[in-house]
């Protein structure tokens, strides 16, 4: 484990807000600019930065692009082609193949000059451009400055040179290690696919086991079930946790999944409210005064089979922020009442979220424990 020195963090609380802070970080960029997301949009946004990231190459910045190649599976890479002819560099993360389509890098950073780092849920795409309430997906993300930027720009380089260098495709997947960086206020947490790669999970885990007040807002939630039972320990001696799940999703799917959870963290007293404005995609967990933010989940996908990028964060500041903002989240939240919530499972919805949890929990992880031996 790597030691650093302490982090500045500031929230970045809408699209609207992260957007902005990004076409600055990139604008006034004078040696680099890294930028790595999982969707990638052709958009008004996405020409926005491009355009941004073309100029910045124009006067000398040394441009590196990586994107997921299944997430941004509807962009063309001759999108790309100003940036290119412009010599700036642009890689697919993960080209899709049959054999290893399971394998995906979710993380989402910007990285400029190695002096300020921005990361969180934000994709770049216009669906992420707004206040979250009236309009655009609900998002969060975070502007750092400090030790932990320089360890991003090196996890950023490390996943660049994978997906440029040549490699056999699967063997790019597989030197991909868990990591664990930390500073006097932080803690780095670079996760990867198969069960030895668990460090999110426990350090999620551990932090679980002391707190008295949990509060997480997720925009897919399928917990392992080892993560499930300490979530409703804490409710049962005594503390709270308060749940934020979307009531509103772009994956029909995992909204079907999670909602199966429901009756057993209700039961157990956690409280549970659904996100009603907007989409949700945001990712934040605030145990006591420790905060996690970045682009892991609390799902299968992202516990065992994504790469992943989370910070944990011990900063009074940082965590009193984290607070107001889950309480605005609230204010647009309905809560879901047991009594209430039985009464409305027919059979045949609780059969379709059976099926959904069947297929994200078990049939999803199992195609990906296939591939992933593929790589040995």
């Amino acid at each position: 484990m790597k030691t650093g020195a302490v982090a500045t963090l500031h929230w970045l609380r809408t699209g609207e807000e992260a957007f902005a802070a990004m076409l600055e970080a990139i604008a006034a960029a004078g040696k680099s600019i890294r930028l790595e997301t999982y969707v990638y949009e052709a958009g008004l946004i996405g020409e926005k930065f491009r355009e941004a990231l073309v100029k910045a190459r124009g006067r000398g910045v040394r441009v590196q692009v990586l994107v997921d190649a299944m997430g941004s599976a509807r962009l063309s890479t001759g999108f790309w082609d100003p940036l290119v002819k412009a010599q700036g560099e642009f890689a697919w993360f993960n080209p899709l193949s049959l054999q290893r389509w399971s394998y995906r890098d979710h993380r989402k950073m910007l990285i400029c000059d190695e002096a300020v780092a921005i990361i969180g849920g934000f994709n770049i795409a216009d669906a992420y451009n707004g206040d979250g309430v009236t309009r655009g997906w609900r998002d969060l993300g975070l502007l750092i400055t400090g030790s932990l930027v320089d360890h991003l720009a090196i996890s950023f380089d490390t996943f660049f040179g994978r997906a440029t260098a040549a490699h056999k495709p699967l063997q790019r997947l597989r030197k991909a290690p868990t990591t664990v960086t930390s500073g006097q206020n932080w803690k780095l947490i670079l996760s990867g696919p198969g069960r030895r790669h668990g460090e999110l999970k426990r350090t999620l885990v551990g932090d679980l086991k002391g707190a008295s007040s949990v509060r997480i807002i997720c925009a897919y939630f399928l917990p392992t079930w080892r993560l499930r039972k300490e979530l409703m320990q804490v409710s049962k001696r005594g503390g709270t946790v308060q749940l934020i799940l979307a009531g509103k999703s772009d994956v029909a799917l995992s909204r079907l999944a999670s909602r199966r959870l429901y009756r057993a963290f209700l039961r157990s007293g956690v409280q549970i409210f659904e996100y009603q404005p907007q989409i949700l995609h945001a990712k934040m967990f605030i145990l006591d005064d420790t905060v996690y933010a970045g682009s892991a989940n609390l799902d299968v996908r992202s516990l065992r089979i994504n790469y992943e990028l989370l910070v944990r964060i011990l900063d009074p500041t940082v965590a009193g922020e984290a607070r107001r903002i889950f309480e605005a989240d609230l204010e647009h939240s309905k809560r879901i009442d047991l009594s209430t919530w039985n009464k409305s499972r027919s059979f045949w919805t609780k059969l379709r979220e059976d099926w959904a949890y069947f297929v994200l929990a078990r049939v999803d992880p199992y195609l990906a424990g296939r591939q992933l031996k593929t790589l040995r």
